[in-house]
C-alpha cells in the first residue's frame, strides 16, 4: 500500500487524469473528506460497498467454496454414453 501524507487543500495523482484532493479534516483528523476529479463513465464506491457487491457477482462463498459443493471443486455433470 502507497501512503501519502497531505494536507487541506494538497492533492495528489493517479495517472495523468485522476487527482484526489483532500477537502477538509474534521474530528481531530478522524474523518477527512476526499475530492475525486476523474474521467467521467467509471464506477466509484466506498471498498465496504464494493465488497458486498464482488461477494454478491461471484460464485465462491465465504468459506472458500464453490457453491452448491462439499469440497470447493466444481463438480462435471456432463456424461457421455451413459458412463
Amino acid at each position: 500500500m502507497l501512503v501519502f501524507s497531505r494536507r487541506k487543500e494538497e492533492s495528489f495523482m493517479i495517472g495523468d487524469d485522476i487527482e484526489i484532493m483532500i477537502c477538509d479534516v474534521r474530528n481531530n483528523g478522524t474523518v477527512v473528506r476526499l475530492g475525486i476529479t476523474a474521467p467521467t463513465g467509471g464506477q466509484v464506491y466506498r471498498k465496504e460497498v464494493y465488497d458486498l457487491i464482488q461477494q454478491e457477482l461471484n460464485p465462491i462463498n465465504n468459506t472458500g467454496q464453490a457453491k452448491g459443493t462439499k469440497d470447493g471443486r466444481k463438480h462435471n455433470t456432463k456424461t457421455t454414453n451413459g458412463r
